[in-house]
């Protein structure tokens, strides 16, 4: 260790604060957390993009400093949604430390994984007070059985009203509405209740028709429209 001259010239005095660092909770304990293996937790989070363009939705399950899995989602540029591809490979496995200092090639993934270290660090992890916290695998859990991400889509002009094209059940295929043009429900298909069953060998059309649905009062409605043709 180099000193300055100033620094070499004092004499020394004790330093007799030393508490050590404030507990903070992890997966139902108060830890010292004084290196990088003293921390873990599950916790989700979202970054966005320098022109705030796009954002990524990131999902860390720490487990004494390591990564033991990620869930990354997206919405924005392909670049972005590609990059996520490539978080999904780098992320698990590193310590949170070099994880922090991995280039994931987005800003929106870069400025996620910054929030969720300072979460986790900081011991405000939705695991905080879990016993044991999650076992790895509860990061696919907001993904719903059929294994795709949440999506809420909407678009919407003064001229034309509003258009309802995704929604957390699926694809929306038709509009509902009462006899003052109002939506009053839609009807979807869900992606991923389809697609588990034509890998299962169901016929295409019967496995359409299985996964769709209706929500609000689609069967009262005056008129049904297509959101993305009418």
């Amino acid at each position: 260790m180099v000193y300055t001259a100033e620094v070499e010239h004092m004499c020394p005095i004790a330093q007799g604060a030393n508490h050590g660092p404030a507990p903070i909770p992890e997966e139902g304990r108060w830890v010292k957390a004084r290196e990088v293996k003293d921390i873990s937790g599950l916790t989700h989070g979202v970054g966005w993009c320098a022109p705030q363009q796009g954002c990524c939705k990131l999902t860390l399950n720490v487990k004494d400093g390591i990564i033991e899995e990620c869930l990354i989602e997206t919405v924005g540029c392909s670049g972005m949604t590609q990059s996520a591809a490539m978080a999904s490979e780098i992320l698990p496995g590193k310590t949170i430390l070099e994880a922090l200092n991995t280039d994931l090639v987005c800003d929106a993934i870069n400025t996620a994984m910054r929030e969720l270290f300072l979460q986790i660090v900081y011991g405000r992890s939705q695991t905080a007070f879990s016993e044991n916290g999650l076992p790895v695998g509860s990061g696919l859990e907001d993904l719903g059985k059929g294994l795709r991400s949440m999506v809420g889509t909407m678009y919407g002009t003064k001229a034309k009203g509003p258009r309802y094209l995704e929604l957390t059940e699926g694809y929306v295929t038709k509009l509902a509405l009462d006899e003052n043009s109002e939506i009053i429900g839609y009807e979807y298909v869900n992606f991923g209740k389809m697609m588990d069953a034509i890998k299962q060998g169901t016929d295409a059309n019967e496995a359409l028709a299985a996964a769709t649905g209706t929500a609000g009062r689609y069967a009262d409605a005056a008129t049904y429209v297509d959101p993305r043709e009418e």
